[in-house]
């Protein structure tokens, strides 16, 4: 079972930009996250947890690229609690019988198992410092460092490429104003 793909449930939520302020909104994110099947079980009382959810999932991102491993740990154990995992046995899509996260029969809860247990297993399995938070200004973007040598600093190449140019850019000024002086 690859929870990997789970934590990035969580990754999607917390990057959203969408406000999930309707049914709407949190359909044509739910489709943007590949859920199209989900978006049609959407209801309100779902879209009052997938935002509060969103909330929590950007504090353990937050508390994790402070260094703060116990505080990360502690959100993602209180999610856990208010989140508990039940393993279900499915198949669809033409797919095997394999394993998937659920929480009762609620959209939202199956949202929720998987990204919480997704990034439980992340931080158990890798350290709390997988997760992180793009460093690129002003984007503050979650993501996931699944790299061999934990190296990532950015959400996307993107971010990396513009922080690369800024600090070029930032080191050949300072060059030129030395050789000016």
């Amino acid at each position: 079972m690859d929870l990997t793909s789970y934590a990035e449930l969580a990754v999607l939520l917390v990057n959203s930009g969408h406000a999930l302020d309707s049914l709407e909104e949190a359909r044509r994110f739910l489709v943007a996250a590949g859920r199209e099947k989900d978006a049609a079980r959407l209801t309100r009382a779902d879209l009052v947890i997938l935002r509060e959810l969103r909330r929590e999932l950007a504090a353990v991102f937050a508390a994790a690229a402070r260094q703060d491993e116990q505080g990360a740990v502690e959100r993602l154990n209180a999610l856990l609690t208010r989140h508990p995992v039940h393993p279900q046995i499915t198949r669809h899509d033409g797919h095997r019988w394999h394993l998937h996260l659920t929480e009762g029969g609620r959209l939202s809860g199956e949202y929720a198992a998987g990204a919480v247990m997704g990034l439980t297993a992340l931080v158990t399995g890798l350290g709390v410092d997988r997760l992180g938070v793009c460093q690129a200004d002003p984007c503050r973007r979650a993501y996931l460092d699944t790299s061999s040598n934990r190296s990532r600093r950015y959400c996307s190449e993107r971010c990396a490429s513009r922080a690369n140019v800024a600090a070029y850019r930032a080191r050949r000024r300072d060059a030129e104003r030395v050789a000016g002086a």
